[in-house]
């Protein structure tokens, strides 16, 4: 199996879980039970998603690494949210702290042997 699948199976369980996490933001005129009723049943695709790209992705990454690659997806995920459906624009701080993230998944990835894994 390619290593792409589980890595394009996390950016889908990402996109569910920045709407179902964050989409309530623009909508707090609703009710919070009604918006924790809500954002349950949105998550739920995200993890029907998620644990098979882990699980999947384990074959190939090491834990770590798949966090480490969940994290730089999770935060490319909310920037597009952020900017197309709350209207808010990242400071230039956060995309300095987004590169560092990006950064350490390098590090992860290229600049050590995993141990328990074969790559």
């Amino acid at each position: 199996m390619s290593r792409l699948v589980p890595i394009l199976l996390l950016c889908a369980s990402n996109v569910f879980m920045t709407i179902a996490w964050y989409g309530h933001l623009r909508h707090k005129d609703k009710g919070l039970l009604l918006t924790i009723f809500v954002a349950w049943m949105i998550a739920l695709p995200e993890y029907m998603l998620q644990v098979p790209a882990n699980r999947m992705g384990h074959a190939h990454f090491t834990a770590p690494q798949l966090k480490l690659i969940q994290e730089a997806i999770s935060i490319t995920a909310f920037i597009g949210f952020s900017i197309l459906y709350l209207r808010e624009l990242p400071k230039w701080t956060d995309y300095v702290a987004f590169a560092f993230v990006v950064a350490g998944l390098a590090i992860s990835l290229f600049g050590r042997i995993a141990v328990f894994k074969t790559a």
